[in-house]
């Protein structure tokens, strides 16, 4: 087989994870050794490192290990990344898209790495505002850009299936820096995320 994906956890981590499972599931009032549980602890042990994921990656490492010097500075936008998070405050996850654009300043970075660095944040406990901000800063801090700009457009369940349960409610944040505090540069990168370009050939 010339190829094969494998996945690798922490034998101390999984091993103590699993433990507190079955005191999560217990204290539920549910039996962990029934047998439709019986494997769910080590599911879940390896599900959070899986969605935890980010905290072992450095995003200015992933940037800089697909660094090109090019005399451009058109703006570049990747739009429409899936994200996949958990909320800190009720551990439950959020979900939705990001939309990422910067202008060059003599350096630009693999396309599939500005949708690596928003992994890298995405998969650890967040708030989407922090979110934001974190992958604004790890693309300025790693190509000095003339500007950077970020939207996050996500659901939370934590506001879907507890609390005030509002099923269609869509949270925004934005971030923007250099140029794209500009009106006239903001705009242009709002009106492309907004554009279905596919559709229009």
């Amino acid at each position: 087989m010339a190829y094969k994906r494998t996945e690798h956890y922490d034998e101390e981590t999984t091993s103590g994870l699993m433990d507190n499972y079955r005191k999560v599931l217990g204290l539920l009032g549910e039996d962990p050794k029934r047998e439709g549980l019986h494997k769910t602890p080590e599911r879940l042990a390896k599900a959070m490192q899986y969605m935890m994921q980010g905290y072992q990656s450095d995003a200015r490492a992933i940037l800089n290990s697909a660094k090109f010097h090019e005399p451009i500075s058109e703006m570049i936008v990747v739009k429409d990344i899936e994200i996949y998070s958990m909320c800190e405050h009720h551990m439950l996850p959020f979900f939705g898209r990001a939309h990422v654009a910067y202008i060059p300043n003599g350096w630009i970075t693999g396309l599939s790495k500005v949708a690596r660095v928003v992994d890298v944040y995405a998969r650890r406990l967040q708030v989407q505002e922090r979110l934001t901000l974190e992958i604004m800063n790890a693309i300025k801090e790693s190509l000095n850009p003339l500007g950077v700009a970020v939207v996050i457009e996500a659901q939370h369940l934590c506001m879907m299936m507890r609390g005030v349960q509002k099923q269609n409610s869509v949270t925004t944040t934005s971030a923007f820096d250099g140029e794209f505090q500009k009106n006239s540069t903001r705009t242009e990168f709002l009106k492309l995320i907004s554009s279905n370009l596919s559709r229009s050939r």
